[in-house]
């Protein structure tokens, strides 16, 4: 799958509307976390240099269209004006105007007006109804702003949405450079691994990761499971555990995972040793008495929240080994100091592994940055649902719509 790149476009005088991931963490009109505009900077830097006239248009949050008052709060705290100031920033050369709305005569100023090297915001994709539901009209309409489309936003390409799917099949497209960079590291990691190749998830719920375990199975030589999900697994094997978190629907796929694990001669990889407490922390980061015991030998009035050091080890070796390594999920409630330990663990681990390595987003993205390895892997995705859908070896809507080379 080669799709065409924002290279292979003519955009000098045009006006390009681009679909980026805007949605960062925020409280208030303060951003706590702009890792994905920057993300951004370069097909946005790279197509103002080719003097294109930039419209840039993202989701913030999300907008429940059922209930008027809620519709109008969660506008309200998910407006793109503090967005559009924090990408002015970064562009010191360009200037960024931002429009309060998402269609009408104020949008359609703003875009006529545009000229080339600078770029218009507009107002948050999802306060329109139609967004989620790939209405044509809407996507119609939008493609009638501008000249081409680029497809940036990897967080986003999993749903078939109007800013995502409907546009792209109306105008010439192609992706831009944070797409490419994710397809090409997750792309040859799952179809053209270096080998070894171990592949690491975690998380709380096997029932998120059911496909992802089945496909990753074939492809990879080790497969590690931790994090809550691990303990359904362990009861697949027999063992008790406790207050720990299963789901009782999936002890019988886990088994059958154990087994199709066995018929490939893969290796797969459990916690040989917990850290448990009486309960969960509430609130999260609260410091609570834990102690570490073997999956054996799990009190049945407590529950497992991090693997244990022997399992660090044991996982650490193993990734160390590797010339290959995608870890998707963290193993333990990384958020509370005391039981982050293990995902600290693997971090280390990734850090010091002589090979490709890939971090699948959200909390595993999350818990790389924030124990400061992010610089230390190859590769840190921006997406997600999008990495996982890639991962249980999907189509992705936002990527598959993009015109071949």
């Amino acid at each position: 799958m080669s799709k065409r790149t924002v290279r292979d476009l003519d955009v000098k005088g045009k006006k390009v509307l681009v679909r980026v991931d805007f949605n960062v963490p925020h409280s208030g009109d303060v951003i706590t976390d702009d890792n994905r505009i920057v993300a951004a900077l370069p097909t946005i830097n790279y197509l103002l240099e080719k003097g294109a006239k930039v419209i840039l248009f993202s989701h913030l949050g999300k907008v429940d269209h059922k209930d008027p008052e809620k519709t109008a709060s969660d506008k309200a705290k998910n407006n793109m004006a503090p967005v559009a100031a924090r990408l002015q920033e970064y562009l010191p050369n360009a200037k960024v105007t931002f429009v309060d709305a998402t269609r009408g005569e104020k949008l359609e100023a703003a875009v006529n007006e545009l000229t080339e090297g600078n770029v218009v915001v507009m107002q948050n994709t999802r306060y329109e109804k139609g967004e989620s539901k790939n209405d044509a009209d809407l996507a119609a309409y939008w493609a009638s702003l501008a000249d081409v489309y680029v497809s940036d936003a990897f967080g986003s390409v999993h749903r078939a949405h109007a800013s995502t799917v409907g546009v792209a099949d109306v105008l010439p497209n192609a992706v831009g450079f944070l797409i490419e960079k994710e397809l090409e590291f997750l792309g040859n990691a799952v179809e053209h691994p270096v080998r070894p190749f171990v592949a690491i998830l975690g998380g709380a719920k096997v029932a998120d990761k059911l496909k992802v375990i089945d496909n990753l199975l074939e492809k990879c030589d080790t497969l590690i499971i931790g994090g809550g999900m691990a303990y359904t697994f362990l009861k697949a094997k027999g063992l008790e555990v406790g207050e720990s978190l299963v789901d009782l629907e999936k002890v019988e796929y886990c088994g059958e995972m154990i087994k199709k694990a066995e018929d490939l001669g893969k290796k797969l990889l459990l916690p040989v040793d917990t850290v448990v407490a009486d309960s969960f922390p509430n609130p999260i980061d609260a410091e609570i008495e834990i102690k570490t015991v073997a999956v054996e030998a799990i009190p049945a009035d407590m529950q497992g929240l991090d693997i244990g050091e022997k399992t660090a080890e044991l996982f650490a070796e193993e990734v160390k080994k590797a010339k290959t390594v995608v870890w998707n999920g963290p193993m333990g409630v990384f958020e509370n100091p005391q039981l982050a330990k293990g995902t600290n663990a693997i971090a280390a681990a990734l850090a010091k592994t002589d090979g490709t390595t890939i971090i699948g987003g959200g909390d595993s993205a999350a818990a790389i940055k924030q124990l400061g390895y992010a610089d230390k892997v190859s590769h840190v995705s921006t997406g997600g649902g999008a990495s996982l859908e890639f991962l249980e070896g999907n189509g992705l809507p936002g990527v598959d719509v993009i015109n071949e080379k």
